[in-house]
């Protein structure tokens, strides 16, 4: 094992390689310690936030990473600096969009509103549910199959600490850690391996209150995003378009001001679909067989009429006994 570190390069493409011993798993007793490597550097995103002065980008994370692993990873074997959150950029099973959406931008749309006092505040909140739909949260969503998630092979993070001075101290023991050599312990959860899929069993079936209080959230949810739609929909009607004129909506709340323009629609729609219909006297030809068709129906219509006049001149003269 020597050997093999001897050999692996301290830093790739600005990436500080840090080696990881990972333990034994328990469901393979025969198994060894192996090597896993993880790549480090300062965060550097094409768009700062406030956040990446004082932030780490790692690469190929471990499959059971956590955000408690890496805070005692940091803390205990890298400096003992304190990590304030971990960003994973994926996960088994994925995180819903709706939830991820409102677990990230929720706080800073929440913040902005406040900002905004009266009836912009209350606009652009409805706004941002009609646009959204409904949000989805842990009263609401359905009760979870998997106890924990599981990263990606090759997934990265972003770890986030508390200020700069603790992000630089990390990122100066990692580099020290390569340096030297030392190795640094992976501390696995538990939960893995045959005890993930029995715990997965379980929770494919749970209890009928669970099911009933979360939908019951999202029901109550959905109708107040429907309200939200329909005061939209309501200030929009007296808002101008962009050539500066307001749509009116004749009737009111007169019902049969609206049973009216309704039969007129449905009259209009269906003149609409006859037009749209192919039409049968467009072509030459269909014009000479309708009128081979009318002089076969006149023609046959005058052969029955001459068989009934026959058969009344047959019978005049003839004594019909009567009973």
């Amino acid at each position: 094992m020597a050997s093999s570190k001897s050999k692996t390069p301290q830093s790739i493409s600005g990436f500080t390689v840090l080696p990881l011993t990972l333990p034994t798993l328990k469901s393979l007793p025969t198994s060894t310690p192996t090597t896993h490597y993880l790549y480090i550097r300062p965060h550097a995103p094409t768009h700062p936030t406030p956040t990446t002065d004082r932030s780490l980008f790692i690469a190929n994370v471990p499959i059971d990473a956590t955000e408690s692993s890496i805070r005692t990873l940091f803390a205990d074997q890298l400096g003992g600096s304190r990590v304030q959150t971990v960003e994973f950029d994926s996960s088994v099973p994925a995180t819903p969009v709706v939830k991820r959406w409102k677990s990230e931008t929720a706080p800073e749309k929440a913040k902005e509103v406040e900002e905004n006092r009266g009836k912009k505040r209350k606009r652009e909140s409805d706004e941002d549910v009609v646009a959204e739909g409904v949000l989805e949260d842990e009263k609401s969503m359905l009760p979870r199959t998997w106890d924990r998630e599981l990263r990606r092979s090759g997934g990265t993070a972003v770890v986030v600490f508390v200020d700069q001075a603790s992000c630089k101290g990390a990122m100066k023991e990692v580099e020290k850690k390569v340096k030297k050599g030392a190795e640094v312990r992976w501390v696995a959860e538990e939960g893995l391996g045959v005890q993930r899929y029995q715990t997965h069993q379980t929770l494919l079936f749970p209890a009928l209150s669970l099911l009933h209080s979360s939908i019951n959230a999202y029901l109550s949810s959905f109708n107040r995003t429907e309200l939200a739609r329909n005061r939209l929909r309501a200030k929009q009607r007296s808002v101008p378009d962009e050539d500066g004129f307001v749509t009116v909506v004749r009737g009111g709340r007169a019902g049969p001001a609206r049973l009216e323009e309704a039969e007129m629609k449905k009259v209009e729609l269906e003149e609409r679909q006859k037009k749209k219909g192919a039409k049968e006297d467009f072509y030459r030809f269909q014009v000479r067989e309708k009128r081979k068709e009318r002089e076969g129906e006149l023609r046959r219509q005058f052969e029955e009429d001459r068989r009934r006049v026959e058969e009344m001149r047959g019978r005049r003269g003839r004594l019909v006994p009567q009973s």
